[in-house]
């Protein structure tokens, strides 16, 4: 069996190889650009690994995991526009080191490239997986929306961000896996158990993201820290912060939200210290392992040969021990 290195590899190579005009270089270099960023290339190699837990040929999936990983980079641009966001990788953002109108035109280009790219999936099996890269990418642009709408509201419920990193985050992880398992033969039930395990896995994966952006080792982690404290995102440590917090940690709390003039360190510090002491870091770690329970409860499931199985448990295994 294929593990997630040798998927990487793949995408890597396919990537490499795949054509873009030179001209109009503007329109085309930033995709170049984004494609160029050092990245972990998750989301296309799950393609892989999902047509590999049913087939040992993972060529006819190789359009389709291209594909799943323009359309990700796509959103990955526009994202930086809306938020706002001056570095992605440890690189300048499109929209910084061209300007927003060619990071809006760039990435209209490579939504219309994952189009194309997807087609060469072509016959029966296009009309498999057309519906399930639209319904994703419909819910990727809701998730992203209701991200934006919870910027303007203080009080979110759990529930509400839960829905949201399914939507922004996780679908497209089920989507991934899915598409993947109908390219290798896998009948609806079966594509179905991946999609469920991949929904499950990429909730815990958002949920790791906001722990780790407040409680890594930055040396490790390899990023700066604290950029969610400071910029007030809202996360699920904010949110259960919110929703817990009360008396002289509530109003501590609350100031520091609704400072504009602060120094960085000392707020993160500050609000660190206030989840440290409602515990969040454990409760937070502990509704992970229920998700990654729920994911490996979909592979159970799944009536096939154990070691078919095995690479996918070895990466949610990963994703749960990761320290960046």
């Amino acid at each position: 069996m294929l593990s997630l290195k040798d998927c990487q590899a793949v995408i890597k190579q396919h990537l490499n190889e795949l054509q873009l005009p030179g001209l109009p270089s503007n329109l085309y270099d930033p995709m170049r650009y984004m494609f160029e960023l050092e990245a972990k290339r998750f989301r296309p190699s799950l393609v892989l690994m999902g047509c590999n837990v049913f087939s040992d040929n993972i060529q006819p999936a190789i359009y389709a995991a291209l594909a799943i990983e323009v359309f990700h980079n796509f959103t990955l641009m526009h994202d930086d526009i809306m938020d706002k966001s001056a570095m992605r990788r440890n690189r300048p953002t499109v929209h910084m080191k061209w300007n927003q109108n060619i990071a809006i035109l760039s990435g209209d280009a490579m939504l219309i490239k994952a189009y194309e790219l997807l087609a060469h999936v072509g016959g029966s099996m296009l009309n498999r997986v057309l519906p399930v890269f639209n319904q994703t990418a419909l819910q990727v642009c809701e998730g992203q929306q209701y991200d934006m709408d919870y910027e303007q509201r203080l009080e979110v419920s759990i529930d509400d961000y839960l829905k949201m990193v399914e939507y922004k985050t996780a679908v497209l992880v089920a989507a991934s896996l899915k598409i993947g398992a109908l390219l290798g033969g896998a009948a609806d039930e079966e594509s179905n158990l991946l999609h469920e395990f991949g929904k499950n896995i990429g909730i815990a994966f958002q949920l790791q993201d906001d722990l780790l952006d407040v409680f890594a080792d930055p040396a490790v982690f390899g990023k700066v820290t604290g950029n969610d404290i400071v910029f007030n995102k809202k996360t699920i440590l904010l949110i259960e912060a919110l929703n817990t917090a009360s008396g002289n940690t509530r109003k501590n709390l609350l100031k520091w939200l609704n400072l504009t003039n602060f120094e960085r360190e000392e707020k993160i510090a500050a609000i660190s210290a206030i989840y440290t002491s409602l515990n969040l870091e454990q409760s937070v770690g502990s509704r992970i392992k229920r998700y990654h329970q729920m994911a490996v409860n979909s592979l159970d499931k799944l009536v096939i040969d154990p070691t078919r199985k095995s690479e996918l448990l070895t990466f949610s295994t990963y994703l749960m021990h990761r320290k960046k």
